[in-house]
């Protein structure tokens, strides 16, 4: 067993104490659905609670009382309603953009995007500077991250009923109608029917779900799967639930910058450029590039289970937070996965 997971064990053992549920905090008389600040006052805690408070297992976010849940949900229900009978308009905070605004709930939307961007922006400046230990920072700290997610997801559900759906519904989600307009507009005519035009439509969302895993007369397991990863690998504009949100923050402020391939600077590349073809195997690479390509290639048969361990967890993590099946990382780390090391 390696390190890692037997740690993970030990963690979770019957001797380690459990953590407390997180209680419901005093709020006097105070109504949290009076305005975004109060109401994002009040389950900033348990958000915050859910995702950074330290565990003994991190693929399972600690626990929030009863109470406070139920009040979270009621409170979140009270503000959207508020928010439909007042227009909106004395709500809207300054740094949220006025077509989003016209939708109850996206503020709140909205500052919770922030707050994910943030958290994965200081995940990501704490990562080790160290090449051979950056995976095996990256794995739990996802599963941490991704374990709150889900609880956030829960938590916030009446978000994902009522703004998410009802934007996904006006074309504003991972997979809209301008996406594919373009490819079908020389196989529809006028006379062709809602119907026909809805079953276009579902033909190239499956097709794109394709790329993520989806096989046709797959599970409604496997369906919700690969939208999951679609939906975190779509652009920050496009409105998706709020587990998907997260992972897609974690893939643009934390992975997307381990990804990226650091620039050469001097002249002599430039005055190359047209009489040297560089293999793509050689140069620069991302800081993630350099540190799969250590652990896929150590020679140390003692590590083989712990390397194929790390292997996988990190082609799981790329794919959840929507890195594209084509990448050449999510290629060489399922190759590796493939030959069992």
């Amino acid at each position: 067993m390696t390190d890692i997971k037997r740690k993970g064990k030990e963690r979770v053992g019957k001797s380690t104490p459990s953590i407390p549920p997180l209680p419901n905090p005093s709020a006097g008389s105070a109504n949290p659905s009076v305005s975004l600040s109060a109401l994002w006052g009040y389950i900033q805690p348990a958000i915050e609670h859910l995702v950074r408070s330290p565990t003994n297992d991190p693929q399972k976010a600690p626990p929030i009382d009863v109470e406070y849940h139920m009040g979270i949900h009621t409170a979140t229900y009270n503000y959207f309603t508020s928010q439909s009978e007042s227009g909106n308009a004395s709500l809207r905070p300054a740094n949220v953009a006025s077509e989003k605004s016209s939708t109850s709930g996206a503020d709140l939307y909205e500052q919770l995007d922030i707050y994910l961007t943030e958290t994965a922006r200081e995940l990501f400046l704490a990562a080790p500077q160290d090449d051979s230990t950056l995976i095996h920072y990256i794995i739990p700290c996802f599963q941490r991250y991704s374990a709150g997610a889900q609880s956030v997801n829960r938590l916030l559900n009446y978000v994902n009923r009522h703004y998410v759906k009802r934007s996904v519904d006006e074309d504003r989600g991972w997979f809209r109608l301008t996406d594919v307009l373009e490819s079908i507009a020389k196989t529809i005519t006028a006379t062709d029917t809602p119907e026909k035009l809805s079953g276009i439509l579902r033909e190239k969302r499956v097709e794109e779900l394709r790329k993520w895993g989806f096989e046709e007369g797959g599970s409604v397991e496997l369906l919700a799967q690969a939208e999951a990863c679609a939906e975190a690998g779509s652009s920050p504009d496009r409105v998706i639930p709020v587990s998907s949100l997260a992972h897609r923050r974690f893939r643009t402020e934390f992975i997307d910058p381990l990804l990226a391939v650091p620039k050469i600077k001097g002249k002599a590349k430039a005055k190359n450029k047209k009489n040297v073809q560089t293999p793509a195997t050689v140069g620069p690479k991302g800081r993630l590039a350099r540190a799969v390509k250590e652990l896929l290639e150590s020679d140390n048969e003692g590590d083989r289970e712990e390397r194929e361990y790390l292997a996988r967890e990190l082609a799981r993590t790329l794919k959840m937070v929507g890195i594209r099946l084509e990448h050449p990382l999510r290629k060489r780390l399922d190759k590796f996965a493939a030959s069992g090391a």
